[in-house]
């Protein structure tokens, strides 16, 4: 059987983030939902680094298995995957905030200026406060119960003490020569968003499935499963069973 290890982005950990995921390919492949240092079930850490991460993720990958990112998460795929070209079959990120890639763009760039001026003037020891701010500034429609509980307080906390995404140096050089096919996923409702991911999906010479309605979450489209294992199976047509 496949394995799909799915990586969570900002603010929700694996199971909460892949619920939808999880319900639609259970019984096609092994999923494996990753939990990253700082979220539950895990104790909170004093800082998230995706080149950290990054590497986190690689020690856990096997050979031919299927990354899948959404959001910061994706960001660390995109990092994780140019680690070790040679061991995956397939690579998907969903709206990775990855500016770096898109610099220049007015849309992404006036995206990276809000973001800085979030963090560094932002309600940092307001938990709840800061996550609605940047719930608004993603373009995600989720309005979180008040008080926070503490799942999610703890991932707003974690949220806050989060690198900046945008200064990730993602290397597209690297990744549109390695073997595997990438899949770029985006929900046509923010334009920086939607310039991030055509820079993808141009550099890495990637595949691009858009589905609208969903804001940041376009995982969370009930067409999304579907989609995703059609990529895979392609992938594994692709790439042959996973070595052993």
């Amino acid at each position: 059987m496949q394995r799909l290890v799915l990586v969570h982005g900002s603010v929700t950990a694996g199971r909460a983030t892949w619920t939808a995921v999880r319900r639609a390919l259970r019984d096609r492949y092994e999923l494996v939902v990753l939990d990253r240092p700082g979220f539950p079930p895990g104790p909170p850490v004093e800082r998230i680094d995706f080149d950290e991460d990054a590497r986190w993720v690689g020690e856990r990958l096997r050979s031919g298995d299927h990354l899948v990112g959404h959001s910061y998460g994706g960001v660390i795929c995109l990092l994780a995957a140019s680690l070790a070209p040679a061991a995956l079959a397939s690579l998907t990120v969903i709206e990775p905030p990855a500016g770096d890639v898109a610099r220049g763009d007015p849309a992404v760039e006036a995206w990276i200026r809000e973001g800085e001026e979030l963090w560094r003037e932002g309600p940092l020891g307001d938990p709840e406060r800061f996550l609605r701010r940047f719930l608004a500034y993603v373009g995600s429609g989720y309005d979180p119960p008040s008080p926070l509980p503490p799942e999610l307080e703890q991932g707003a906390r974690a949220l806050i003490r989060e690198r900046h995404p945008w200064e990730a140096r993602i290397p597209v050089a690297e990744l549109s020569a390695a073997p595997f096919p990438s899949l770029v996923v985006s929900g046509a409702h923010h334009v920086a968003f939607d310039a991030i991911c055509d820079a993808l999906e141009d550099a890495l010479g990637a595949e691009r499935l858009v589905l609208p309605g969903y804001g940041h979450s376009p995982h969370r489209h009930p067409g999304f499963g579907e989609a995703l294992a059609a990529f895979v199976e392609r992938a594994v047509r692709r790439t042959g069973p996973p070595r052993s």
